[in-house]
């Protein structure tokens, strides 16, 4: 109980001096840690340290500037959800709401870091989130993948409701 006390107060701070949006790639980026007391105070230090990262690279942008158009250009406008129908499952295309496109290009920002081996999460971090701002990167492919399926599947769009 008390380790979760303590990151709440911590994540109280976060909000009251940053973005929701830091906060939110901070829960992100908590992972399987959030069970232990040091989980958060890592998630914040990889953070914040890819953040350093970030406006070394590109000094002329604040790194909360980076982050927040690295995350739009990451979030998918439509996606594919199954429809039974007649005995027939279709994947129906359907627009996404604005908290899942939040939760989707965190998700892949950050699951993408993390399957980058051989290089500490904190430079990885950095060069995804810098990619996606970029418009490349692993994020931006999962998009247009998703975006691509829904494409294909847009015959089926009349079983939406």
């Amino acid at each position: 109980q008390s380790n979760k006390a303590g990151w709440i107060t911590t994540l109280m701070v976060a909000l009251v001096l940053l973005s929701a949006l830091v906060v939110s790639f901070l829960l992100r980026s908590l992972g399987d840690w959030e069970e232990h007391a040091w989980g958060l105070s890592l998630a914040e230090r990889i953070v914040y340290e890819s953040f350093d990262t970030l406006s070394q690279k590109n000094p002329s942008s604040s790194p909360l500037e980076i982050l927040q158009k690295a995350v739009d250009n990451a979030k998918p406008r439509l996606e594919v959800k199954p429809r039974r129908v007649g005995g027939a499952t279709y994947q129906v295309p359907m627009e996404v709401p604005n908290d899942r496109q939040l939760s989707l290009a965190l998700r892949w920002l950050v699951d993408f870091a993390d399957a980058r081996k051989g290089t500490p999460m904190k430079d990885a971090l950095a060069s995804e989130i810098m990619e996606a701002y970029q418009g490349q990167g692993n994020a931006i492919r999962k998009r247009d993948e998703v975006h691509k399926m829904a494409q294909a599947n847009k015959a089926f769009a009349h079983f939406r409701w």
